[in-house]
């Protein structure tokens, strides 16, 4: 839960009648939110005990020739660019970098702190209005945003997150906050293009139903069209992957897009089968990125959007190029041009990237501004989604040890106020961050029934004890590496992500926080 700090005064502090106008929001959208979570707590628990998630029956949404109409301003999204918002540098560069999109991340890609929300909040409105820059100090010079066609997306933190300290004792949802922040302040005439959100972590289709509501409620107290506020939505949980049709369906005055968030959903799809032992995956970087699993979802996306008008875009590549290390940022540019290529022809129209150098290289994958013509004639609409990861990758303690190591160092940097850190050459946020944890609970839980080999090629039993050895290991590997002139406490804050990511594991927390 993100808290306002003590002694802050939201009607001093806050935008001038913000306060009143988020208090009727909270009223309405609040009790709603609650009863949401709720069921996601009903649906995890029943597949804990062998009800798994499933399609639908069929239904309006399924079987109406509904289809929306697709902006201008939007037809081209080859490449969106996604980076945290309270880093100005970034936003700056990122719109700077010639991507037909850029998101700016409230969410996943930023620490879930009051200093780095306010400035994240701020960034957002100064970039919507032109206005955002930063001082290069290698060339001694302020660099702005250059006028371009690029849209520009905004990620509030989900639905499963809280936010208080803006209303007196009063818990208000996250997203409830960060969407009404923005829409109070924005005016249509300093846009380039309407107002446009992208929906982090949905988990059901009555979901869309809070944020269709949410959309049209901020539009009529600011005396906009009802559909003004416009969306794309991630595709990041197991049970929405089966709802996808009826989560667009229900947000079809709004919705432009889905977005398939592979690396969330591997995580979801670990937690959704978190007692099942034949989904103790291998180590995440032997996984290949065509497994069947993501490969399936990969091709039902894309017909399920483009039936119905919607653009389908691709996730993030986790390999980060490098401009120091040129071995390195060969293979990172090669796994990336492969890995777009994959999704274009899975008909995707885009894809997501994190680094300006990667912008070309995923746009040529898409030969076209989008795909939304090109639909399979042997499409089969209610697929098996759950295809066993039999024979793919590797199960290894050195595997483990890269996965203890990585979420230490991840932790590390969120209560250093970073939301993503550049780890041995990948990208990790708090999706890779939850799908390792997620993956040491599994070889713990299932380690009578699953293989893991060791070092020497024999199988090694992975006990609570063996976890909190590597723990320790890989915590005095770290400390071992630090500069002799390291200041005591960020030694100390090294030793508490240590403590909190094993903790984490322990008490089972897997939730996306």
């Amino acid at each position: 839960m993100n808290t306002a700090p003590a002694g802050f005064d939201p009607h001093t502090e806050l935008p001038a009648g913000f306060v009143e106008f988020l208090a009727e929001l909270h009223r309405e959208f609040t009790p709603r939110q609650r009863e949401l979570l709720a069921h996601r707590e009903d649906v995890l628990r029943a597949a804990h005990q062998g009800r798994l998630p499933d399609h639908r029956p069929p239904s309006e949404a399924t079987t109406s020739d509904w289809c929306i109409e697709l902006p201008e301003w939007c037809h081209d999204q080859r490449n969106q660019m996604t980076g945290p918002a309270d880093d100005a540098e970034l936003v700056v560069k990122m719109l700077n970098s010639g991507a037909p999109g850029v998101m700016l991340d409230l969410e996943d890609a930023m620490a879930n702190f009051w200093p780095n929300l306010s400035t994240g909040l701020n960034n957002i409105l100064a970039a919507l209005r032109g206005e955002l820059s930063y001082f290069d100090r290698k060339r001694q010079r302020t660099v702005s945003i250059q006028p371009s066609s690029t849209v520009i997306w905004l990620r509030p933190r989900g639905l499963h997150l809280h936010q208080a300290g803006v209303l007196g004792c009063e818990i208000v949802p996250a997203p409830l906050f960060d969407v009404a922040w923005i829409a109070y302040q924005v005016q249509p005439e300093q846009l380039k293009h309407p107002l446009a959100f992208y929906i982090p972590k949905s988990e059901s289709a009555e979901e869309a139903l809070w944020w269709r509501d949410l959309f049209q409620a901020i539009a009529e107290r600011r005396g906009w069209p009802r559909n003004y506020i416009r969306c794309m939505a991630l595709v990041e949980s197991h049970p929405l992957a089966y709802q996808m049709e009826e989560f667009a369906y229900h947000l079809r005055e709004h919705l432009l897009g889905l977005n398939l968030g592979r690396w969330d959903y591997m995580a979801s799809l670990i937690h959704f089968h978190l007692l099942d032992p034949r989904w103790v995956l291998p180590d995440r970087n032997t996984i290949p990125h065509d497994v069947a699993f993501f490969q399936r979802l990969r091709e039902l996306l894309p017909e399920i959007c483009h039936r119905h008008g919607l653009l389908a875009i691709g996730g993030m590549t986790a390999l980060y190029p490098s401009r120091e290390d040129p071995e390195l940022n060969a293979r990172a540019l090669a796994v990336l041009e492969k890995d777009k290529k994959n999704e274009a022809e899975s008909r995707f129209d885009g894809a997501w990237t994190g680094h300006p150098d990667q912008n070309e290289i995923a746009v040529r994958q898409f030969p076209y501004p989008n795909q939304l013509h090109t639909l399979r004639m042997d499409f089969v609409r209610y697929p098996d989604l759950r295809p066993l990861p039999d024979g793919e990758g590797r199960r290894t303690l050195a595997g483990t040890r890269a996965a203890v190591r990585t979420t230490i160092r991840y932790r590390f940097g969120v209560l250093s106020g970073r939301g993503a850190s550049l780890l041995d050459g990948y990208m990790e946020d708090l999706a890779t961050d939850r799908i390792y944890r997620l993956m040491i609970a599994q070889r713990v839980l299932h380690r009578d029934r699953v293989e893991v080999i060791g070092d020497d090629g024999r199988a090694v039993r992975h006990t609570p004890e063996l976890v909190t050895q590597l723990f320790d290991q890989e915590l005095a590997h770290i400390m071992q590496a630090l500069p002799a002139e390291t200041p005591e406490p960020v030694r100390d804050r090294y030793c508490e992500a240590r403590r909190l990511s094993e903790q984490m594991i322990v008490h089972g927390e897997f939730t996306p926080i």
